[in-house]
């Protein structure tokens, strides 16, 4: 009996702790604070089939505490309950209720599907073959990295997105590899990224809450995809439209970067002879995407995180160049390049740091 009392003791812990952890999230990252238009469709419909689950639920509950309460067997009344067996009416009844309750969640779930997967507007090409009204942004997943091209301004980066506001932002979805899933919980999503096969959807990105949460988002992989899915993370930075030409403008302005002062030079040349195999230092990097086997490393300095989840910092950055492996196991760096000396390691940190566009 004791055994049976410390049991039920641990599964009410563990299920007061599910209740309120289920409660913990940043609205940088949760799907339950919607920051676009996507997501807040997406979340009415989770409220809406929320709520008739919830009123089924109750009716339900409620016939039952009748039925147990009113027909329950009391001493000496042997009175069978009359009997519905056959009644058109209740079966009637029964039957064209729940028809109701799915018409009125189908109704909105097909019409947003098929909003969702309205991507007309990349179709529109100009005399150039560049997309007419619409920003278009080729996603390709990696393991464990993501790529950004943008086809019609000619600029690619690696690990942060850069979007506008207030406007959709439409994407092709395709991976290098293995099959993952681009999600933006905050803002909608998510979407496989298929290794044969595009798939394509859009985004809207509020202002409003943009800026409530410092104009950043985070992205994940949401498909199991090897042992570091847990770490294949990516960063949206939310900017104006003014603030996204200009930011576009930079980019395609960036010539190969100067390396500023002695340590950073003697990095460069490590870089060039270890690392330029793979990975670009510019935006405006015009290889295939076969040749695109790294992330791009043009705006390295100005990045939120080092390899997606590492703090930012030329300590982390050391350890990440150092092991690799122990970092995010699995990955396709490792083994790329041989042991690197202390000397070696300081100055491809400086190198790498002083990579920045925004910040020139």
């Amino acid at each position: 009996m004791k055994k049976k009392l410390q049991k039920w003791r641990l599964f009410s812990i563990f299920a007061i702790l599910a209740l309120i952890l289920s409660g913990c999230g940043k609205p940088y990252l949760s799907a339950l604070t919607p920051a676009g238009e996507v997501a807040k469709k997406q979340y009415d419909l989770m409220i809406l089939s929320t709520m008739i689950m919830v009123l089924v639920i109750v009716a339900v509950i409620v016939l039952f505490a009748i039925v147990m309460v009113r027909f329950r067997r009391r001493k000496g009344d042997e009175t069978i309950p009359r009997q519905v067996e056959g009644n058109h009416k209740l079966e009637i009844i029964w039957t064209v209720i729940p028809i109701i309750l799915l018409i009125v969640l189908a109704v909105p779930t097909v019409i947003s599907t098929f909003d969702f997967a309205d991507t007309k507007a990349m179709e529109k090409k100009d005399k150039a073959g560049k997309t007419k009204d619409a920003l278009v942004v080729n996603v390709r997943a990696n393991l464990y990295w993501w790529e950004f091209e943008y086809p019609d301004l000619g600029i690619v980066t690696s690990q942060e997105l850069v979007v506008p506001t207030g406007q959709k932002v439409y994407f092709n979805l395709k991976a290098s590899d293995v099959k993952h899933s681009f999600w933006i919980p905050a803002v909608g999503g998510k979407m496989d990224t298929n290794v044969e096969g595009v798939n394509k959807f859009w985004l809207e990105f509020d202002p409003k809450k943009s800026e409530d949460v410092g104009n950043m988002f985070y992205g994940k992989c949401a498909e199991l995809c090897g042992p570091s899915h847990a770490l294949m993370d990516f960063k949206v930075k939310t900017k104006s439209k003014a603030d996204f030409n200009q930011w576009a403008a930079d980019m395609k302005a960036v010539k190969k970067p100067a390396a500023v002062g002695d340590l950073a030079k003697e990095g460069e040349a490590v870089f060039n002879k270890s690392c330029i195999g793979c990975h670009a230092v510019t935006p405006t990097d015009a290889r295939p995407e076969k040749a695109r086997q790294a992330p791009n490393l043009a705006n390295f300095g100005e990045r939120e995180r080092i390899a997606g989840v590492l703090k930012h910092n030329e300590e982390n950055l050391k350890k990440w160049l150092q092991n690799p492996e122990e970092y995010k196991p699995g990955n396709k760096m490792t083994g790329k390049y041989g042991k690197l000396t202390d000397q070696q390691l300081d100055a491809l940190s400086a190198y790498l740091m002083g990579l920045k566009v925004e910040a020139q």
